[in-house]
């Protein structure tokens, strides 16, 4: 059984997103991506991350290779109400999470109910 996929395809990150207090947490599996080898970029409300993955070559014959390197994009559109000048990402065992804080004016208020 031998894999013939090409090497230089590009690749789409797994990506998990979720919403929390306040903020949005982008979550993209990276494994083997070092921090220099992203470029993250905001422009006309699109959050553009790319950069390349590099595998470390091993000797022998490959029966299988799914572990692919070569070049990464993901977009995604990014409304109004997030902030562009608090987005922060970090890099942490394979997984890169970009945290978009959501604007204050936009985030729900809780009235708390006074008695009397």
């Amino acid at each position: 059984m031998a894999d013939t996929r090409s090497q230089s395809r590009a690749i789409r990150p797994a990506s998990l997103c979720i919403e929390e207090e306040g903020r949005i947490l982008l979550m993209l599996d990276m494994p083997g991506v070092e921090r220099d080898g992203i470029d993250m970029k905001i422009e006309d409300n699109e959050l553009t991350i790319a950069g390349r993955r590099r595998a470390q070559p091993i000797e022998g014959t490959y029966l299988v290779k799914e572990r692919l390197d070569g070049n990464f994009e993901a977009s995604y559109t990014v409304d109004d109400t997030i902030d562009p000048q608090k987005i922060e990402a970090s890099l942490e065992n394979g997984v890169l999470t970009v945290t978009l804080h959501i604007k204050e004016a936009v985030r729900p208020r809780r009235i708390q109910v006074r008695s009397g």
